[in-house]
């Protein structure tokens, strides 16, 4: 392990598996948090905290309040909880924008309301000039698990099929494009966007789904990782079959990016029973966050812990753990 903190130990990678491995989980590691999903169940409770460092915080799409209020509810729906209630603390500063500000606090606003959750504390701290990059945003979650339902890796077995809620990479090339004044259509924008409507309308037609997640840092390649290697299972999916905008494809084509490892905000993948797999699909195209869903693999009895890629031309690749984010400060 390297003995400085580096940009990729926050990328969601193998330097961040690494950090959590080395110094997280021997200090703070018990039952609860060593399940490593994206919130920590709690008796009936499910709870989760993130922190949102994006630059720039306004691009297509959302902004950095919207973000974090869609990133809260997301990684709550994913346990199998209804999310109820969050907490919202500010880094301001000196020197920030007061209008800018104000745009922020009433997209976190509209985004609460559309997810049907209350901000119902916080704290906001000032720094010097130079010591906070404009606004930093941290979050904390709270929800309520939802009767009959289990999210869990220790449930998913050979034969399950892996759905995407759409297409990736979105919000990775819509903040690439901003932050570098590239010209992009108008229809690549962040997919930021609360998916616990989504989710539950799933989980209502199946409540066997074994595992969600949202696919934010290190993207489609990350998650899938880290379920093969929790559920020490096998996961084989089909490039043909994962959705991605031409648009986003090209951008990745032209500047040497896997679409698999990058960010998304407002994607999940969900492991299903197979026999369920057609009626949830359908429920995810009936809602407006998952209308590009797709089936775009399954879980194998071989190669365990281990993520491939059936190519077009037939061959199979590993596609491995990121090692750091592609594009940095994303989320």
């Amino acid at each position: 392990m390297v003995n400085k903190i580096l940009m990729a130990h926050g990328a969601g990678g193998k330097l961040s598996a690494e950090l959590l491995r080395e110094v997280i989980l021997p200090a703070f590691g018990n039952p609860i948090l060593n399940e490593l999903h994206d919130g920590a169940k709690i008796g009936r409770l499910a709870m989760t905290t993130d922190s949102y460092v994006v630059r720039p915080i306004f691009f297509r799409g959302g902004d950095i309040g919207k973000l974090s209020i869609c990133g809260t509810v997301n990684d709550l729906a994913v346990t199998g909880a209804v999310p109820k209630y969050i907490s919202v603390g500010a880094i301001l500063e000196e020197g920030f924008d007061f209008d800018a500000l104000k745009r922020i606090v009433n997209s976190m606003s509209a985004a609460a309301r559309e997810a049907g959750v209350q901000i119902v504390t916080g704290d906001t701290k000032v720094v010097g000039r130079g010591q906070a990059d404009g606004i930093f945003i941290n979050t904390a979650g709270v929800g309520e698990l939802i009767d009959g339902v289990d999210i869990s890796a220790k449930k998913i077995c050979a034969g399950m099929k892996i759905l995407v809620s759409g297409t990736l990479g979105d919000h990775a090339v819509a903040i690439l494009a901003r932050r570098h004044g590239l010209e992009l259509p108008e229809n690549i924008k962040s997919d930021c966007a609360p998916l616990n409507g989504l989710i539950h309308d799933m989980l209502a037609v199946e409540p066997r789904i074994a595992m969600l997640r949202d696919a934010t840092r290190g993207g489609l390649a990350a998650v899938l990782n880290e379920i093969a290697q929790a559920a020490n299972v096998g996961i084989l999916i089909d490039e043909a079959k994962i959705p991605v905008r031409e648009e986003v494809r090209g951008a990745c084509d032209i500047l040497g990016f896997d679409v698999l490892e990058l960010a998304n905000e407002g994607k999940i993948v969900a492991v299903v029973p197979a026999e369920s797999a057609d009626k949830i699909l359908a429920v995810m195209r009936g809602n407006v966050y998952g209308v590009d869903a797709a089936e775009i693999g399954e879980v194998v009895t071989n190669s365990a812990g281990k993520v491939g890629l059936r190519t077009p031309l037939g061959s199979v690749r590993i596609v491995d753990m990121p090692a750091g984010e592609l594009v940095p400060r994303i989320c």
